[in-house]
């Protein structure tokens, strides 16, 4: 059976490499699941700017209605790397479609839904999709494609998630003004109905190189529970919605018994023959360091799209709409140069892409910090656009040197990990800019909402502005942190070749 299936893909590489009829088919896989990647980035990007008429009409208050974004990080967050796993021993076809169906279902329930309640709840379905469709989308887009043309592939995937992450604030101001909030779910939902019927016809597990296994007592229903637990309990510690003290009980509490779920994880996943994740991967070098550049880099640039817009609107009085037009000049910057070193990283390597982006960054992050209330938009606007260059540059480049070592059955599981290390990456990289940026206006007593920011007055304004200088030059240490890491991957990939 094992030599059947070999044999198999062995001819479809042997056909991509001839120019037969599959020479094509990785790109009809790729725009595929690329319809529903950006349905799905689209979708975390564009509800956000609802929450405040979603709370008008529920007449709840704004922190209330963080639930609903925040509902989203626990549950994909949670059931990610578990469904990774699944998606190895099912097949990565029908849990591709699966993930959709929940998705657009979850998406229908939040248009009709008419009280937080079930908008939660509606949410919590449609993040059970999305994070089926993250788990698998790597490992289909990788199983496809060439070894050689790797980079390319993942290129276009940082690519469509920069479209999906900038046309959220451009999509998102017209049609919650013409059609109110309920619209914004049938916009997210229609492209994954389309995804589904491109699915059926097109996606093929055994063209795709999918080695599909039973399902049965072997999986680590120990190691998904373990996970899930600590990855919830971090992530609410970290998010903090109840605002807690940062050091009350509650606060320190959740940071120990996340952590003893982790190290308890760990020893289980080291202990059993058949684990959820393979830990053993950090052994190679290239994968553990590459794995640390990524969690780093990340936490180092969350939070310039999380508190531009707040910069944007509070400071330089534009609109919303208005905003989300400044803020795509970073995605498009992202959406360019991730074409660029994807590609170019299949001919050349990752090694100088990582260090020029990274590096990039940690010189936009300075950048940041030096902005006042009266920058003029021809500065603030080209260091957003390099921000994106840099991003796009190391990203592709950075999941090709991990993925590399992986093999071809567990790349589902270990494609769930990497989009999980962005995930908790940016949550912790916003929540330390917000705690930060809070702790700084609390010191001075210039608490305020950031929506009062605009009306709030100069002690508040220069609480806030000295909150946001720190918070970006902590952010550019941390991203030196990550060029280090990248420095160290190169060492190492360098002495084991």
């Amino acid at each position: 059976m094992t030599t059947d299936r070999s044999a198999q893909t062995d001819q479809i590489s042997n056909d991509d490499k001839s120019g037969n009829k599959s020479d094509s088919y990785h790109w009809k896989v790729f725009w595929v699941v690329g319809i529903a990647l950006f349905a799905m980035v689209l979708d975390f990007s564009i509800v956000s700017l609802a929450l405040s008429s979603i709370a008008d009409e529920f007449e709840v208050t704004l922190r209330t209605v963080t639930w609903v974004a925040i509902s989203t990080a626990l549950v994909t967050s949670a059931i990610m790397l578990p469904l990774g796993r699944v998606s190895d021993l099912t097949g990565r076809k029908k849990f591709h479609i699966a993930g959709m169906i929940f998705f657009v279902a979850g998406g229908l329930l939040a248009f009709s839904s008419q009280n937080l309640e079930v908008l939660i709840t509606s949410r919590v379905v449609m993040s059970i999709g999305s994070a089926m469709g993250q788990a698998v989308v790597f490992a289909i887009v990788i199983g496809v494609f060439p070894e050689n043309e790797r980079g390319k592939a993942l290129g276009m995937i940082t690519t469509m998630v920069a479209i999906g992450a900038a046309s959220g604030p451009i999509i998102a101001g017209p049609v919650i003004q013409e059609f109110g909030w309920r619209a914004i779910f049938l916009v997210t939902a229609i492209p994954n109905v389309v995804g589904i019927v491109a699915a059926v016809i097109v996606l093929d597990d055994s063209r795709m190189g999918t080695a599909v296994r039973k399902l049965g007592t072997k999986y680590d229903w120990l190691g998904a529970l373990s996970s899930a637990g600590a990855l919830t309990l971090l992530i609410v510690t970290i998010s903090n919605p109840f605002a807690f003290e940062w050091g009350s009980v509650q606060i320190i509490g959740g940071m120990v018994l996340s952590f003893l779920l982790f190290a308890f994880l760990v020893w289980w996943e080291l202990r059993i023959p058949e684990p959820m994740l393979n830990l053993r991967f950090f052994k190679n070098s290239t994968f553990s360091w590459s794995t640390s550049v990524r969690f780093l880099a990340f936490i180092g640039g969350s939070a310039t799209f999380f508190l531009m817009p707040v910069f944007v609107q509070s400071f330089m009085g534009y609109d919303q709409r208005s905003a989300g037009l400044i803020m795509f000049v970073g995605a498009l910057g992202m959406g360019l140069t991730s074409q660029i070193s994807g590609r170019l990283s299949d001919r050349y390597g990752f090694r100088n892409f990582t260090f020029i982006g990274i590096g990039l960054m940690i010189i936009t992050n300075i950048g940041f910090s030096f902005f006042v209330s009266d920058t003029p938009l021809w500065i603030v606007m080209p260091i957003l656009f390099l921000n994106g260059v840099a991003m796009g540059l190391w990203m592709a480049p950075n999941m090709n040197a991990t993925l590399s070592t992986v093999n071809r059955a567990d790349l589902g599981s270990m494609s769930a990990f990497l989009n999980l290390v962005r995930n908790v990456g940016s949550v912790v990289g916003q929540a330390l800019a917000i705690a930060l940026i809070a702790g700084i206006m609390l010191s001075r007593g210039a608490e305020v909402e950031l929506s009062e920011l605009a009306d709030a007055g100069e002690k508040v304004t220069q609480a806030f502005l000295i909150g946001w200088s720190l918070t970006f030059r902590v952010l550019a240490v941390i991203t030196a942190i990550a060029l280090f890491a990248a420095f160290r991957t190169k060492i190492y990939t360098q002495t084991s070749q």
